[in-house]
């Protein structure tokens, strides 16, 4: 009974925490849309999805109350938003730009009646890899070599409306999202750090717009903050899907997600999917490439506080949707937080 108290009162923060989130979050949320005379309590989401079961482990295993907690907080979040009139209700109410975007990021699997939307920087080259391995595209997730991003590969934008709108009404619907600060600053490391082709397609661009005297620039000296400036005059719909908001790609009003999994539960929401679509048991989800450099929360600390406070603030609401339907927490930049 003592175990049991301690452990309600050390979940209590983490439930606390959320519900702080979907508060702060959701209001700032309502007033970027302008809807917050008219919203009513948050329906449900209907597609929450079964509770978590992992492959080979008994049925009365321990619910993950947080997990649980964060599933409910997106879910109301998203059913709230996708409820207003404005918002669309399908696939086939989106502008075809948009329409073109999301199924050009929804992978098939027929075999496992399964689609996944495909969010960069979010372990999508591993997803990628697990759907290639179910299709018998690959024999093993471990294989060797540069992954070929489109080979092996089904997409959903490729099949005729009455094939597209089949899937979408009965197949398993899956994305996987990150939060937006720490989903950006991987994509600048990764991008203009160890790209050449990024350098010189948007590196050389960034610099020569945002610095004085910067033309002589290769584009791989872009600091974080001209990269951020880049966002702030992009146009998100013309965005590289590297640093696109999710909402844009993956478009969670005009399709209904049986599962939310996130980038920090990776490995135990991965293993959730695997188990609800009966992929083989010997199937598990990669290992972090031995080249991976994580962003860590003392390097997304660093970069955030050493970027101009008014940039980042100015930013946000281009990824507002990201942050407020997902449930992560603006970053702090606090003077305090960042002393």
């Amino acid at each position: 009974r003592g175990r049991g108290r301690s452990r309600g009162a050390a979940l209590l923060p983490s439930m606390l925490m959320f519900a702080v989130i979907v508060a702060s979050s959701g209001l700032l949320l309502m007033i970027q849309r302008g809807i917050l005379a008219q919203a009513g309590p948050p329906p449900p989401h209907p597609n929450a999805g079964p509770a978590w079961r992992g492959r080979g482990v008994d049925a009365g295993v321990d619910v993950d109350v947080d997990a649980e907690v964060l599933r409910d907080t997106r879910n109301r979040t998203i059913g709230a938003l996708c409820g207003q009139r404005s918002m669309p209700r399908s696939v086939w109410d989106l502008p075809a730009a948009q329409r073109r975007t999301l199924l050009r990021h929804l992978l098939v699997s027929d075999r496992y009646r399964l689609l996944y939307c495909y969010v960069p920087k979010v372990a999508c080259s591993n997803w990628k890899r697990v759907l290639k391995v179910l299709d018998g595209a690959l024999d093993s997730v471990d294989a060797q070599g540069k992954m070929d991003h489109k080979s092996g590969l089904v997409f959903l934008g490729d099949m005729e409306p009455e094939e597209i709108a089949y899937r979408l009404q009965h197949y398993y619907k899956v994305v996987f999202v990150r939060s937006p600060m720490e989903r950006l600053l991987s994509a600048y490391r990764n991008k203009f750090g160890e790209i050449k082709e990024y350098q010189q397609k948007y590196g050389v661009e960034i610099v020569r717009r945002y610095r004085k005297g910067g033309g002589a620039s290769a584009g791989s000296d872009v600091t974080f903050a001209e990269f951020l400036r880049y966002l702030l005059d992009e146009d998100v719909e013309r965005m590289n899907e590297h640093w696109m908001p999710i909402y844009n790609l993956c478009q969670p009003c005009a399709v209904r997600y049986d599962f939310i999994g996130s980038y920090e539960r990776l490995r135990d929401d991965a293993e959730h999917v695997l188990g609800h679509i009966q992929a083989p048991s010997s199937l598990r989800f990669p290992e972090r490439q031995a080249w991976y450099r994580p962003v860590t929360a003392q390097t997304l600390h660093y970069y955030l506080c050493n970027t101009p406070r008014r940039l980042i603030k100015d930013l946000l609401p281009k990824y507002i949707l990201d942050f407020s339907l997902f449930a992560y927490p603006l970053p702090n930049i606090t003077t305090e937080f960042c002393r």
